[in-house]
């Protein structure tokens, strides 16, 4: 029979063990996510394009935890400077992990802060991200904190990474034109050229609306597969594929943060909104910018400021 000193040696063994089996779990799973992310950031060296600066981005804290982040889209095709095809305000909110989706119209006509009225997707042509972040609070009255640019390039290789089968989606139409693939409609999953090409595709009678629709069907489409076990388990090689395609003012820890609340928060229907919101423009054309769209800025200033609450 044991005594009760010999129970509690016996105890205290035990508990060691399962500390040090938790600790080989930790340093393994370390192991795992280190290599993998190696592996990832190797594969793309060679193949990363330069992406443009322009003046110092002047990022803040947010006051009331929530973070809104400008995701800029760009197809850079090996040039130093081009101008913006996806603009979107992410808002993050840490405290509920919650994320709202605002995409902003590259057509809008908009009053760039010491160059005058061009297209909303000239700014980030003329002055990086900084100057598109002035363009936006000038504008449209709301603080951005962070910005994060993505080649396209990024987005097909982390949608291979994470998708190897790819990603299911409902194509509405054929899809061909001046998107680089040629799609059929109906139920199908997408690899990341595909995807991307229907997120792109604008000709038809939608036009960037439609677009931009589909742009944000796809981010939600990416952040509910991403939160499944087999995509967690390849996230570190993503990160590390696509960090050469990234520039971002994030910093390591909230970029951690932000990474974890997308994994591990189960997914969730992400909040969305377009700018103009409809009825609240008309669409003049101008000469030297075209066809452009003229806003009635205190309605989306409202709109936006309703959504962002």
């Amino acid at each position: 029979m044991e005594t009760r000193v010999q129970k509690r040696k016996k105890k205290i063994r035990k508990g060691r063990m399962i500390f040090a089996l938790f600790i080989l779990f930790i340093m393994i799973v370390a192991g795992y996510a280190g290599s993998q992310y190696w592996l990832g950031y190797q594969s793309s060296q060679g193949a990363a394009p330069t992406l443009q600066q322009g003046e110092e981005f002047q990022r803040s804290s947010p006051e009331n935890g929530k973070r809104n982040i400008l995701l800029i889209g760009v197809d850079s095709r090996g040039e130093e400077k081009s101008r913006s095809d996806t603009m979107m305000i992410a808002q993050w909110d840490s405290e509920s992990d919650t994320i709202k989706l605002v995409s902003l119209m590259r057509d809008i006509y908009t009053e760039i802060p010491e160059y005058g009225p061009y297209k909303l997707n000239t700014a980030f042509y003329l002055g990086g991200p900084e100057l598109l972040r002035k363009t936006i609070d000038h504008n449209f009255d709301v603080p951005i904190h962070d910005y994060m640019i993505v080649d396209f390039k990024a987005f097909e290789t982390a949608v291979d990474t994470i998708a190897p089968d790819g990603i299911e989606m409902n194509v509405e139409k054929a899809m061909s034109e001046k998107i680089g693939v040629s799609l059929e409609a109906g139920e199908q999953k997408l690899n990341g050229q595909e995807l991307l090409g229907y997120a792109r595709f604008r000709a038809d009678s939608e036009g960037d609306f439609g677009r931009v629709d589909r742009q944000q069907q796809v981010i939600e489409a990416l952040i509910d597969h991403t939160v499944s076990v087999s995509s967690i388990a390849r996230a570190p090689k993503t990160i590390g594929s696509v960090q050469p395609y990234l520039q971002t003012s994030i910093s390591e820890s909230s970029k951690l943060r932000l990474f974890s609340s997308v994994l591990f928060s189960g997914g969730g229907e992400v909040e969305r909104l377009t700018v103009p919101v409809e009825g609240t423009y008309s669409t003049p054309t101008y000469e030297g910018a075209g066809s452009v769209l003229e806003l009635d800025w205190a309605a989306n200033q409202e709109a936006i400021k309703e959504f962002l609450k």
